[in-house]
């Protein structure tokens, strides 16, 4: 499942990188013919990447969103969840560590 959201993420970001590519081929074709300033290109260039951003922010919010709901009714288990059990194996080794420690010394 992680892996369909990767590629989702990896999809948009290249749908961002063609849009880029084909509005800077567009501007550029406006300002050689004259229709537009340079400046006036860069402007919209520019304008694009800031509403791009506060969309890509949503976008990310959203899908993690939805997959936090999509691992919830699957019962997979959470990252935070994980993290913690992580933290207290290693907490747990640590002072089954320190008892052999204790023993082999006594």
């Amino acid at each position: 499942m992680e892996d369909l959201f990767k590629k989702l993420l990896y999809a948009g970001a290249g749908l961002a990188v063609t849009a880029k590519e084909s509005l800077d081929k567009s501007i550029d074709e406006l300002v050689e013919k004259g229709k537009i300033s340079d400046t006036e290109g860069r402007r919209i260039v520019d304008n694009f990447f800031e509403k791009t951003e506060s969309r890509k922010q949503e976008f990310e919010e959203k899908l993690t969103k939805v997959t936090e709901e999509i691992a919830n009714k699957m019962n997979y288990v959470k990252k935070t969840d994980v993290d913690a059990l992580v933290k207290r194996v290693e907490e747990l080794e640590a002072k089954l560590a320190e008892s052999k420690k204790a023993k082999a010394t006594a």
